[in-house]
């Protein structure tokens, strides 16, 4: 199992929460606002980036605390690992391994973890942004250095943005400079993406069809995958990126083109339901691609109860089959009935977890 115990402080409605005994199936009921989504955010925090809500830090803490939460956890293997805010510094994230400071990216070396929550169900009729962060996502579960490759690209990039705005043309040696830095991360970032779709590509067509939809998908890049020829285009557009006044070519500028097999439709145009279910086909065959080397952790917000009984019991024989530890909200247990005896259950009421 990934994690054994979860502590939550001051963490939104949840001031003093701890879940013990966590199993392969983790169920938290009880009605909606009740803090069940809370703690798979909390759980989400766990791995380098701003969770599966994307929420600034200041506006996680509880109301009435001292300003700061807390999000700690003991995996299987008694490894302590931790991250939150403090009170006197709420704008900036503590992470702990061990009891000892650590950076951010490197929670990636300890935890695999994805999610699939409802407001991912628009994630192909979005634009190209939520994509590129899902792909991001993926990529950082199988491969842990990808962080810290998205993080220089991305200062690169915005350094890169700030001189071309800049009213005085920009010294060539300065930007000659920086954009091989763009470029190297840049180029790794990218080759990351396309090494995951291909082996993604390749777990969903090992899928049947059914129940849910299968989606065929192709990376587009956004430029050459190739650091040397990522800085020769960057070089060669400066006049044009400069009268735009942002950079033009790169990583920042890919997508994830998915259609629906079998009607040759883009995602984007296919109803909610066959949306919902080609990422659920997604997130089924990234978790199989999962290394057994670092335990895995599946957040499935809501998931269940949208769906029928044939696709509920497929999902979860999927899920039992996989490697990763899941963990599950719903507003009751009934729709859980096939995985009841084998989860651990927890019932949520106004940020209070009771284990059942």
């Amino acid at each position: 199992m990934a994690l054994a115990r979860i502590t939550l402080s001051d963490f939104r409605n949840h001031r003093a929460t701890r879940l013990d005994g966590a199993a392969q199936f983790n169920l938290l009921v009880g009605e909606n606002g009740a803090g069940k989504t809370n703690v798979l955010e909390a759980l989400s925090l766990l791995a380098p980036g701003r969770g599966l809500r994307r929420a600034a830090l200041v506006d996680i803490p509880a109301k009435d605390g001292a300003g700061g939460f807390a999000v700690n956890a003991e995996l299987a293997d008694g490894v302590q690992i931790g991250t939150g805010a403090r009170p006197d510094k709420p704008g900036r994230r503590v992470v702990q391994v061990n009891g000892a400071d650590a950076q951010a990216v490197r929670l990636g070396e300890w935890l695999s973890i994805g999610w699939l929550t409802p407001a991912m169900d628009r994630l192909f009729a979005e634009g190209a942004g939520a994509r590129r962060r899902f792909l991001d996502r993926l990529v950082l579960a199988l491969e842990p250095g990808h962080a810290r490759n998205a993080a220089k690209l991305e200062g690169a990039l915005r350094e890169r943005n700030r001189l071309l705005g800049e009213v005085q043309e920009p010294d060539p040696q300065w930007l000659a400079a920086l954009e091989g830095q763009l470029a190297e991360a840049g180029a790794a970032v990218a080759q990351a993406r396309a090494r995951l779709v291909e082996r993604l590509v390749e777990a969903l067509a090992t899928l049947p069809e059914a129940p849910f939809a299968r989606p065929l998908l192709r990376y587009q890049p956004g430029g050459p995958l190739e650091a040397e020829a990522l800085a020769a285009e960057l070089a060669a557009t400066r006049r044009r990126d400069r009268a735009a006044q942002r950079t033009l070519t790169g990583p920042h500028r890919d997508e994830l083109l998915v259609t629906m097999s079998g009607k040759d439709q883009p995602a984007a145009e296919c109803s909610t339901g066959e949306q919902k279910a080609m990422l659920i086909a997604i997130t089924l065959a990234h978790a199989g691609l999962l290394s057994p080397d670092r335990p895995g952790l599946l957040l499935l917000d809501e998931v269940a109860a949208h769906l029928d009984p044939l696709r509920r019991a497929a999902l979860f024989d999927r899920l039992r089959q996989g490697g990763a530890q899941v963990w599950l909200t719903g507003t009751e247990l009934p729709p859980f009935e096939a995985i009841a005896t084998e989860a651990a259950v927890w019932r949520v009421s106004d940020g209070v977890a009771q284990r059942v």
